[in-house]
């Protein structure tokens, strides 16, 4: 390979020697399914703010997978993570497991409108996971 570089005012050829090296990279990206079509109806309801958020964070997550890390997401532990989506109207939080091919499932979302996840919807996520993974 011929390169053209310019250097100081001065400009000439200098011939690379071009060694490949060959790597099985997958550039496959990971899918977003919903547990239900309820949940996806949920999260398209919710405030604009907050909707946009999450948009943004699921397209990351397409992208580089499912470990976005605080504060983006946060794993709740025995494979449930819980992910952080604000807004000017308040935030939002859903929660989402992955699966064996790049896929990630959306299993259940709410508005917070207390300091911590209500324990009923936590229990909620907990048992979709469960049938989720079971089958």
């Amino acid at each position: 390979m011929l390169l053209s570089v310019k250097i100081g005012g001065k400009s000439g050829f200098f011939l690379l020697n071009m060694v490949s090296i060959s790597a099985n990279i997958s550039t496959m990206n990971w899918s977003i399914i919903y547990f239900n079509k309820r949940v996806q109806q949920e999260i398209i309801q919710w405030p604009v703010g907050i909707y946009a958020d999450f948009l943004r964070l699921v397209c990351l997550m397409e992208e580089h997978g499912a470990d976005l890390r605080l504060p983006h997401s946060r794993a709740m532990g025995e494979g449930l993570f819980e992910l952080r989506c604000k807004g000017k109207e308040g935030i939002g939080r859903v929660f989402y497991c992955t699966m064996v091919g790049r896929q990630i499932v959306i299993l259940h979302s709410f508005i917070k409108k207390s300091q911590k996840a209500p324990a009923s919807d936590v229990a909620v996520a907990r048992r979709r996971l469960k049938e989720v993974k079971n089958g």
